[in-house]
């Protein structure tokens, strides 16, 4: 759901109210420097992270509030990369398969196939989906594997807390006032894009980001549970197939702005804009010397759009920060 801000007008959603500032951090040597990081994050309204490193001698973790649910927008699009692999292993799918692009899949928020129609390898829609978080390559995706399997991989993984939507034009439809389960289209998303719900002329009903049937969200302990998972390769049955998973996710261009220089990082980040509500998530993993340390930092709150930059600069430098924080931690 990245950055669809581009074209949606925003909607209005229930306010989240920040929590309580307050780190907890089990680092070697108290940890003070990261904690002291995980506090300025947690300053970040309705923040919430969790840190864990798997050093052999000394595991440790880190967190600020990590089982809160919230919003994780495209961050999601970790679990459509990883059923889709794994229907590769099975030999149901394949990289190389013909993809169709056209309006039949045609979804907001795709700076690579947004205006483009034929076919396309499997593996370029998978790129997409993570390196650009384009949005008709993760409907393409999703509708390759079915997002019933989908979340039976959650299930598998013990991800209590995450839900996915059908298809990200299905959640645009559902939050826009469409009945649950209802696509209204290409055409008909292209007018929602024109005509936000609450806008003069509109006369359609809005409908929270986060809600109960048609989402993105999960926790920082989900998310931070998923990828120690899935990197250590739980969830598939051939090396080739964590090589695969690994590459394309390293492919996520949010990583190298915040991991320490020429830090090997893994993981795909989700953000949205919808009526006053906003959100940044990052999940994923770096590893330092030769140990994972595995993350995810969210923020959701609810403010004026000219405020997003200001907060996005913050919550940006302040993962830095941590991240850097918690690899002088591990030694």
């Amino acid at each position: 759901m990245d950055l669809y801000r581009r074209r949606l007008p925003l909607l209005a959603a229930s306010a989240l109210a920040a929590s309580p500032i307050g780190a907890r951090a089990q680092a070697p040597g108290g940890g003070g420097r990261l904690q002291a990081a995980i506090g300025r994050f947690a300053a970040l309204p309705a923040a919430s992270c969790l840190i864990v490193a798997d050093h052999p001698a000394s595991p440790w973790q880190a967190s600020h509030q990590p089982a809160t649910r919230l919003f994780v927008g495209s961050a999601i699009k970790t679990f459509i990369l990883a059923q889709y692999l794994r229907d590769v292993e099975d030999g149901r799918l394949s990289e190389d398969k013909q993809m169709a692009i056209d309006d039949a899949v045609r979804s907001l928020n795709s700076p690579v196939f947004g205006a483009l129609s034929g076919t396309t390898p499997a593996v370029s829609v998978l790129e997409a989906m993570i390196t650009h978080s384009d949005n008709t390559a993760t409907d393409v995706a999703m509708g390759a594997v079915g997002a019933d399997r989908v979340r039976g991989l959650i299930a598998q993984a013990g991800l209590k807390s995450t839900q996915i939507p059908e298809s990200t034009r299905r959640l645009f439809s559902y939050l826009a006032g469409a009945p649950d389960g209802v696509d209204v289209g290409w055409p008909g998303v292209q007018r929602l894009a024109d005509a936000a719900p609450g806008s003069a002329g509109s006369g359609a009903a809005g409908r929270p980001a986060l809600n109960d049937r048609q989402t993105m969200a999960s926790t920082a302990e989900d998310m931070v549970h998923w990828y120690r998972q899935a990197l250590g390769g739980i969830f598939f049955k051939k090396p080739g197939t964590l090589v695969e998973f690994k590459r394309i996710q390293a492919m996520a261009d949010a990583l190298v702005h915040v991991v320490p220089t020429d830090t090997v990082a893994y993981g795909k980040g989700g953000s949205i804009d919808w009526q006053g509500f906003h959100c940044f998530c990052l999940p994923g993993q770096m590893i330092v010397g030769k140990v994972p340390v595995t993350f995810c930092f969210t923020i959701n709150w609810t403010g004026p759009a000219d405020g997003v930059g200001a907060i996005f600069q913050s919550y940006r430098a302040a993962i830095a920060d941590t991240l850097q924080e918690a690899a002088r931690a591990v030694g």
